[in-house]
């Protein structure tokens, strides 16, 4: 059974087995590029009140996959997201409504409101008896915004890499 009811007051653990966090960004302004980070953790504290619900997050960035070893490897230089002296991107949730979920995204040190548009999935129980809430959530940032600047020129209008950076998460979680 799935249902608004079920999702219960009190903390609820992301599970990343059933869970993704994604992003996409134009390349040429031809094609997007996808890709996902493998690492992070997060809680959801859900209150009887669904609005004074909080959310955070942490996102390791050694483990971004874009299905090339040698872009990641540039991805996590300093060029883009410096890993070896900013290792975490981090999400805390100052808002959350029915159909949004505000907070502070930090990235390289950089922390900025961002909002996602969010849509609950409900609440189930599995053949092994754990409940499982589940949620999508989406939005755009721009990468610039984060101190991640780096562009090369390409013919007389376009860029090698576009600003703006598509999220798209998948969550499921489980009561703690």
């Amino acid at each position: 059974m799935t249902t608004h009811e079920l999702l219960t007051a009190g903390t609820w653990n992301i599970e990343p087995s059933h869970s993704s966090v994604g992003f996409s960004v134009r390349h040429l302004g031809l094609s997007k590029v996808r890709g996902q980070f493998n690492s992070f953790s997060g809680a959801l504290t859900i209150a009887q009140d669904h609005t004074a619900s909080s959310v955070s997050a942490v996102v390791e960035l050694s483990s971004i996959d874009t299905n090339n070893a040698d872009r990641d490897g540039h991805l996590q230089s300093t060029d883009f997201f410096g890993v070896e002296n900013n290792p975490a991107m981090t999400f805390t949730s100052t808002a959350v409504t029915p159909t949004s979920l505000t907070g502070d995204l930090s990235i390289n040190g950089i922390s900025k409101p961002v909002t996602f548009d969010l849509e609950f999935h409900g609440v189930a129980v599995d053949g092994y008896e754990v409940t499982r809430a589940g949620f999508s959530a989406a939005g755009e940032i721009s990468r610039s915004d984060f101190g991640i600047d780096f562009n090369m020129p390409i013919g007389l209008d376009g860029m090698l890499i576009g600003d703006k950076i598509s999220i798209e998460l998948e969550i499921q979680a489980v009561p703690a």
